[in-house]
């Protein structure tokens, strides 16, 4: 195994299946941004990881020593401990994706995950992909590079509709639906919102989770998200695609068949069991997460989402439609705007306000013909997913970044 992202949520919990399971399980490589290097020097020796990858070459020193302080404190004589090769730079992650194993765990956080899962496919090993972003960003290009079967999903609502697909054929399936908690702000209308800060925004009812994701949880983004990805993995069409607001997140999400009947995976909310499904993918594997206690009474609950109050998975479903760069854009708007946010620049609503102005913005522009007219800035334009590259996804996703940061510098509404 190779883990990308292992001092995060979806990591350092993988590493704990890995760790319950070490005659299934080896760990060759582990890569970070560097903001934790006791915690990755900790994983890295307890492992026994032959490689590891930083984000940040500045913390390359802070990590050696973090290795040697670690290699005291187990007690190990300094020259007697065997520390990993380090890898360092913005394409370290890239680089170990290439390294030889059996399956890649890319548990990145956003747009930085997509040339590390390129890397991944192109090698033909198993992708089990917690990086949402780098599938929905890279769209045709991701999906074009990877054979069938190649990608596993490691997102507990994707997860839960592959088991469920194992239940009939492709020509069976009428319709995908995607289960929602609602997050901390589930039942507000759009009005209640406008006063919500970022505390009250990563205060999530069930899950724990980063600042982006959590705050993506709150508006709804990261539902959107997942409508996308559930589109390029499965290959069902968006308008078959529905999201119901389930606040128990113990139905993960379902599968609806042609002739009526619906299959759900339940589980009680634990990511330890779609990770470890992902890890060993078709295999179960026992004892991963606590299953249900059905001696006990309990209710599920389901309910429409309310798009009038979060208008993020339409919105995604536009971009979806658009494709080609549109998601990339959408993608890239929207973590500059929770930045913001967090930054105290701008209002919680005007996190989706102002990833709209900078997509309409991005489908508007018109191309400029090669008469000696002004050249546009790269990545302000659309381009067709028939014609998308790493290079011109990665355009998009800088120019959006820039727009939603110019958008964020003065909010008028603050």
């Amino acid at each position: 195994m190779v883990i990308l992202g292992s001092t995060g949520s979806i990591g350092t919990q993988a590493l704990e299946v890995i760790a319950a399971r070490p005659e299934e399980f080896r760990i060759v490589g582990l890569a970070a941004g560097g903001g934790q290097v006791q915690l990755l020097a900790r994983q890295a020796l307890e492992t026994g990881a032959d490689v590891v990858a930083v984000h940040q070459a500045t913390a390359v020193q802070d990590l050696q020593l973090a290795f040697y302080a670690e290699a005291s404190r187990r007690g190990w004589a300094t020259g007697g401990a065997r520390l990993p090769k380090i890898l360092a730079g913005p394409d370290a992650a890239t680089q170990l994706a290439a390294h030889p194993c059996d399956v890649v765990l890319n548990g990145i956080t956003g747009s930085a995950g997509l040339a590390p899962t390129l890397a991944t496919l192109a090698t033909g090993r198993t992708l089990a992909l917690a990086n949402k972003e780098s599938l929905v960003i890279g769209g045709a290009l991701v999906t074009g590079a990877a054979a069938p079967g190649q990608i596993v999903a490691v997102d507990s609502e994707h997860s839960a509709i592959a088991q469920c697909l194992r239940g009939g054929t492709a020509a069976e399936v009428d319709r995908l639906v995607l289960t929602a908690s609602g997050g901390p702000f589930r039942g507000r209308t759009r009005a209640e919102m406008a006063d919500v800060t970022p505390e009250q925004a990563l205060a999530h009812p069930t899950w724990t989770m980063g600042r982006v994701i959590t705050t993506n949880s709150a508006t709804l983004v990261n539902k959107g998200l997942e409508l996308l990805e559930a589109h390029l993995l499965y290959g069902v069409d968006l308008d078959r695609i529905d999201v119901v607001v389930h606040p128990q997140s113990v139905v993960h999400s379902m599968v609806q068949f042609v002739d009526g009947s619906t299959l759900a995976q339940c589980s009680p909310p634990d990511m330890k069991l779609p990770i470890a499904l992902g890890l060993s993918w078709p295999d179960r594997t026992p004892g991963a997460a606590a299953s249900c206690d059905w001696t006990k009474a309990a209710s599920w609950t389901f309910e429409p989402l309310d798009d009038d109050a979060f208008p993020a998975v339409e919105l995604a479903r536009r971009a979806g439609r658009l494709g080609g760069t549109a998601p990339a854009v959408f993608n890239a708007a929207n973590e500059e705007c929770v930045d913001a946010f967090h930054a105290g620049r701008i209002g919680f609503l005007r996190i989706l306000e102002v990833v709209e102005a900078v997509l309409d913005e991005h489908v508007e522009a018109v191309p400029r013909e090669p008469d000696g007219a002004p050249t546009p800035d790269v990545g302000s334009t659309l381009v067709a997913s028939s014609a998308l590259s790493l290079e011109l996804v990665l355009a998009a996703d800088h120019w959006a970044r820039r727009r939603a940061r110019d958008l964020t510098a003065t909010d008028p509404e603050k």
